[in-house]
């Protein structure tokens, strides 16, 4: 009998944690939704044309063109572009030109929104951070009322982490490796 009680008690509990996931799967579709409805026309358009570009049907489309156009210049008798096909080169070249301008401005979107996620992933960070650390203020509270040893360790889990000492360590560090591969690769010649 204790165990289908467990059992009921487990499935409770996991239908509660399936429906906060369910519920923030959907809070951060809707958010992406309201990012996607916001872009600007321009924005959309270089969105769609980035995503043509880099399908298989961009490459298919530029064979045919590519191949009709130098099958019509060289069996015509008048062609309109004649070998090297200068013209065919002029029109490549313009469209390079639009298409890197489509894909960049497409990048410059997809970089802002991975930054709102990376600002939104700190934040999150932070907060848990801060929560475990109230957490393990209680459970030290609690272990010393039942006078219960606390591992020495926990003090230094116990003070706030710093962003800005965090930041600086993870720039000296990247620096020194930078350095020492620099090093590395002179002494290696």
């Amino acid at each position: 009998m204790a165990k289908v009680e467990k059992k009921g008690k487990k499935k409770n509990g996991s239908r509660g944690i399936h429906k906060e996931i369910a519920s923030n799967v959907s809070e951060i579709v809707e958010l992406e939704s309201q990012q996607r409805s916001s872009r600007t026309v321009a924005e959309q358009l270089s969105e769609k044309v980035a995503k043509f570009c880099g399908s298989m049907m961009f490459v298919y489309v530029h064979i045919v063109w590519f191949g009709v156009w130098i099958v019509v210049n060289n069996t015509t008798s008048v062609p309109f572009d004649p070998y090297p096909f200068t013209f065919l080169t002029l029109v490549v070249s313009l469209e390079a030109i639009f298409l890197s301008t489509f894909i960049l401005i497409s990048q410059n979107h997809d970089t802002e929104l991975a930054e709102r996620r990376n600002h939104l992933d700190l934040q999150i960070n932070l907060l848990a951070e801060q929560e475990n650390t109230k957490i393990l203020e209680l459970l030290q509270a609690i272990a010393g009322k039942v006078g219960v040893q606390c591992d020495p360790d926990i003090d230094a889990l116990l003070e706030p982490v710093e962003p800005k000492k965090l930041v600086k360590q993870i720039v000296k560090a990247s620096a020194d490796e930078e350095k020492n591969a620099l090093k590395e690769t002179a002494d290696a010649k």
